[in-house]
């Protein structure tokens, strides 16, 4: 049941994002379609974040411990941009996908994505971006979280745990996911935008040439921005991983707390 709610929520935000590109006419003009159904669409986000946190409890023997771990360290995070939008860091760097790694790779999948999708939504109340954007980033930083837990085998390879190497795998699956965010992000509003036509999609493109033109677009509008988030996501990795990675595994090991991953991530 579980990994049908997070397997439902994500099939429905991939067609969120690229619903637009089988449209037969897209009106570049405006972006009315965006802003109409963005409501409709963070409204169903928040129902799968609430009924997955409910299934949570359900099946699992410290239901209330895991509600106040994630309440906390969402407050954590939603407090740490905050501090990012009041100080503005350089380009794209943001301090909260590296809690986002950390906590979906210890704690499972499931876990991650709340923790991404619930930290952009009370972040975005505390510094008010709220808009169309908001669910497409709240979708896309739970992704982060939710594949978190794909760099296990790797560092189970590599005899890793709670060492360098393992802090070294997350460093770069962060620094990844630094250009992943961007690069999906931006997917949301590019097929209704305006400008040189070899940056934006047409209706009728073939893929090769949609994809071609908007990685021109990309790179012209966002990947020097990403670069900085990029670079921070690893710094932050590496400054912080051991410790935080040690303070969540005693949590998870003093309270008994088993979280499972779905779909991704089992323990």
């Amino acid at each position: 049941m579980r990994a049908a709610v997070y397997g439902l929520s994500s099939i429905i935000g991939l067609a969120a994002f690229f619903y637009p590109f089988f449209l037969p006419v897209l009106d570049a003009t405006r972006n009315e379609g965006r802003s109409g159904e963005s409501p409709l669409l963070l409204s169903l986000l928040i129902g799968m974040c609430l009924l997955a946190v409910l299934l949570e409890v359900q099946v699992q023997a410290a239901g209330a411990k895991l509600i106040a771990l994630i309440g906390i360290l969402v407050s954590i995070n939603a407090i740490l941009r905050f501090v990012e939008v009041a100080i503005p860091g350089p380009g794209g760097f943001s301090p909260i996908f590296f809690l986002i790694v950390v906590t979906g790779y210890v704690y499972g999948g499931g876990f991650g994505f709340l923790m991404g999708a619930l930290t952009l939504l009370a972040s975005a109340l505390i510094t008010g971006g709220i808009g169309p954007w908001l669910p497409y980033q709240m979708y896309t930083a739970g992704w982060v979280g939710l594949a978190a837990p794909l760099c296990r085998p790797l560092v189970r390879l590599m005899r890793g745990e709670g060492k360098w190497p393992e802090v070294a795998v997350l460093a770069v699956y962060g620094g990844v996911c630094g250009l992943l965010f961007g690069l999906i992000i931006n997917l949301w509003f590019w097929p209704f935008a305006i400008g040189p036509t070899e940056q934006h999609w047409q209706a009728g493109l073939s893929w090769l040439v949609g994809v071609k033109r908007y990685l021109v677009f990309y790179a012209a509008t966002s990947l020097f921005w990403d670069l900085m988030r990029l670079g921070g996501n690893v710094l932050l990795t590496l400054a912080f991983g051991l410790p935080t990675l040690k303070a969540l595994r005693r949590f998870r090991k003093r309270f008994a707390f088993s979280y499972q991953a779905a779909p991704v991530g089992a323990e």
